[in-house]
């Protein structure tokens, strides 16, 4: 179920040429333990000006939107959400617009996906975007991805966990991120 509608979803939006990285607990099955996971979450590589086209590629994957205010709901929110109406799963499209999105969505890695191709964040990307969303369930993940992937590039995190703190400094992202890795090393 959910591999037939990544696979749709990756293949409408290369047609598009619009540019996308799967995050959340989909990439979280990839890179981490196994979880329940009902939805769906594409990064795309443009700003909300695009919302007209990507209303256009949820009516031609038969894709609901939600909020009844559609420009209202992404103005405010930058998340166009929907849902298939054949299973019930929802997908959120994130609208990106800072570099390091964009950098992540270049850095994504390629599945192979029942006849398609399906981009999805690289473990790296997948455990910034956990620890900056920073609920217990995604410090959950983080420990997951991190004991499933020997090989991680801890500079490329740490630089932009740092990069963000700068900016958010009461966030204290490199901190959480240093204290859920030294969990996993117990």
């Amino acid at each position: 179920m959910f591999e037939e509608l990544l696979a749709r979803i990756a293949t409408t939006l290369e047609e598009k040429k619009i540019p996308y990285m799967i995050i959340g607990g989909q990439a979280v099955l990839l890179y981490g333990e196994p979880r329940l996971t009902r939805d769906i979450d594409v990064t795309l590589g443009v700003d909300a000006n695009a919302l007209p086209e990507l209303i256009e590629i949820s009516r031609k994957l038969d894709l609901e939107p939600l909020p009844s205010d559609i420009v209202r709901f992404v103005k405010q929110t930058m998340v166009f959400p929907t849902k298939d109406e054949n299973t019930g799963i929802r997908i959120d499209f994130i609208f990106s617009f800072t570099t390091y999105e964009r950098q992540a969505i270049r850095r994504a890695r390629r599945v192979p996906i029942k006849k398609a191709v399906v981009k999805f964040a690289s473990p790296e990307d997948l455990i910034i975007h956990k620890v900056f969303a920073g609920r217990a369930r995604d410090l959950d993940d983080v420990k997951s991805v991190l004991l499933k992937n020997f090989s991680l590039n801890f500079s490329y995190i740490k630089k932009w966990l740092g990069e963000f703190d700068k900016s958010l400094p009461k966030m204290g992202l490199l901190k959480k991120f240093e204290e859920t890795r030294k969990s996993v090393l117990k």
